[in-house]
């Protein structure tokens, strides 16, 4: 089910469906975040895909657990600050780019599924009882 976070700001109306995001995109970005949509949502049945923020995001009981968003040179994968921490040794240790917020898929590069899918899964385990949008700071 989507589920549309409608905002108006800056006298632009935002974005509120998918097909509102992957209109905005080039034709080389389209097919990747449809591809990586796509795949979470057939991996992860059990998750909320959103528009919040003018971006693509999923949800599970209402706590955010990963968002997209287009960059020029790079799809951005963003799960929170707190787990981009704790994989940023693996993500070095693969080579993977990536910042304290957000890690960079190049789009020219075959999707990393197993990557995403090992922040999806870190993320609703360490979130199960979170019962706010955002992981609570430490």
């Amino acid at each position: 089910m989507l589920v549309v976070v409608g905002r108006y700001t800056s006298g632009v109306m935002a974005i509120n469906t998918v097909d509102d995001y992957l209109a905005t995109l080039t034709d080389q970005q389209r097919p990747v975040v449809e591809a990586m949509l796509e795949w979470v949502g057939n991996q992860y049945p059990m998750l909320e895909l959103r528009i919040a923020w003018n971006q693509p995001m999923f949800t599970d009981h209402g706590t955010f657990i990963i968002g997209f968003s287009a960059a020029k040179g790079h799809l951005a994968i963003a799960p929170e600050e707190h787990t981009v921490a704790h994989f940023a040794a693996e993500l070095d240790r693969r080579g993977v780019r990536h910042t304290k917020m957000l890690i960079r898929q190049p789009w020219d590069e075959p999707l990393d599924t197993a990557l995403v899918g090992e922040l999806i899964d870190y993320q609703r385990e360490t979130k199960r009882d979170v019962t706010s949008f955002w992981r609570p700071k430490s």
